[in-house]
């Protein structure tokens, strides 16, 4: 049967040659015939995509291994990180519901209460997520540190919108549950070189529920770093002022053990 397809192909491809030329040459302006599938030129291979451009830290597809639960987890801080007065958390801080649960006129700000009261400030994780939360009773503050194995592109569209806040939010009020209307300012809290990528925000919320109250004040650090395609998450508040250089050590510390921890997952893959 092969012979005679191949045969029925030979002879179908001389008769057509045949009423080619029995046609006469095709005219000088005639359009060239679209190039076959065989002809066109196979699309670039997704490997030869330039390279992301410098500071952008590493990016997604570059071959590395997924953050692991185990190397989340072992990538947290913990009190000894602190020292004293910092223990492990009891539960969440009072001032948690009470101030950061409001609503506010402004979609923008709007999206900012709700990312602070319900600590997604990047949203659903990607991948395995570790958190942990400190107390520092002499302060009436709590320190919350977030491990996750993330998309670079979704930390970096984070790190972009937390960059706009303090222009677009520097100043507005929102209403609360239960400490009545509160003042809120937002201001870029000047973050060292951390990790591939950073922002950080001060923002403080002041309430007054009634004339006869002394107003109460939460002092709120938020940061975001991005460290190859993982990012930290800390948000440390406290009612007046927060301890000094609290988020500094802790995210110096953490970025340092987030790549220790990578860089012995690398030696024992």
């Amino acid at each position: 049967m092969r012979v005679t397809a191949s045969g029925l192909v030979v002879a179908g491809l001389l008769t057509a040659v045949s009423a080619c030329t029995a046609a006469g040459p095709p005219k000088a302006d005639a359009p060239a015939p679209a190039p076959t599938s065989a002809e066109r030129p196979a699309p670039a291979s997704p490997a030869a995509s330039p390279a992301a451009s410098p500071g952008t830290g590493t990016s997604a597809g570059t071959g590395a291994p997924a953050l692991t639960p185990d190397q989340a987890q072992a990538a947290l801080i913990g009190e000894s990180d602190l020292g004293v007065p910092w223990t492990a958390a009891d539960g969440t801080a009072t001032w948690h519901d009470g101030l950061l649960k409001a609503t506010t006129g402004q979609p923008g700000c709007q999206r900012l209460l709700e990312a602070l009261y319900t600590d997604e400030l990047l949203g659903a994780p990607a991948g395995p997520q570790a958190v942990t939360a400190l107390d520092d009773g002499d302060d009436a503050a709590q320190l919350r540190y977030q491990v996750d194995a993330s998309r670079s592109a979704d930390v970096d569209r984070t790190l972009a919108w937390l960059r706009t806040l303090p222009s677009a939010c520097a100043q507005f009020t929102a209403q609360t549950t239960a400490a009545g209307t509160e003042a809120v300012q937002v201001a870029d809290a000047g973050l060292r070189d951390f990790g591939d990528a950073r922002q950080g925000l001060r923002i403080t919320l002041t309430a007054q529920p009634s004339a006869a109250d002394a107003p109460t004040t939460l002092t709120l650090d938020v940061a975001v770093v991005r460290v190859g395609d993982d990012a930290i998450v800390l948000t440390a508040g406290a009612l007046g002022t927060l301890p000094d250089d609290t988020t500094g050590q802790a995210l110096d510390i953490g970025v340092q053990r987030l790549a220790q921890v990578r860089e012995q997952g690398r030696a024992q893959a």
